[in-house]
């Protein structure tokens, strides 16, 4: 308990960041694949979601686009691999839902676009963390150095 009202320990607290960012990635793509992503196929909902195309693509690349980046990228960033650029697709995916497809929409209908870009956005600043593939990967490739 201790512990946990003391701040200025430097090792306590890069522990709790890189449990933060664990629990963040996992949390966070695992939310947008299970609720959002899902829908896309169909799961869970009986008919595959309609994909809204505001840039006028040819439907399938339209279609693949948003479903990697709510299905695949997010796989990605739960385990930590290639973390900073995942979240590149799925970026451009709710940004272009705040921004252009609910531009005129409410605040109550683009809440879930912004929140997703704000927590995407922090995850490509910070990376992964300590507890991803990706961490594991540099750490090997600083040993072979």
């Amino acid at each position: 308990m201790n512990n946990l009202l003391i701040f200025n320990r430097a090792e306590s607290s890069r522990l709790s960041l890189n449990i933060s960012l664990l629990l963040l990635r996992v949390g966070i793509a695992g939310e947008l694949f299970f609720v959002h992503g899902l829908k896309k196929l169909g799961v869970g909902t009986g008919v595959a979601e309609a994909v809204p195309n505001p840039f006028h693509l040819p439907e399938t690349l339209n279609y693949w686009t948003a479903v990697s980046a709510n299905l695949f990228f997010p796989i990605l960033v739960m385990v930590g691999l290639f973390t900073r650029l995942s979240v590149i697709p799925t970026l451009v995916v709710t940004l272009t839902g705040y921004f252009i497809v609910h531009a005129n929409d409410p605040l109550l209908e683009k809440d879930i676009p912004y929140v997703y870009s704000l927590v995407f956005i922090f995850l490509l600043i910070a990376g992964p963390g300590k507890f991803s593939i990706d961490y594991l990967i540099s750490t090997k490739k600083k040993v072979r150095s």
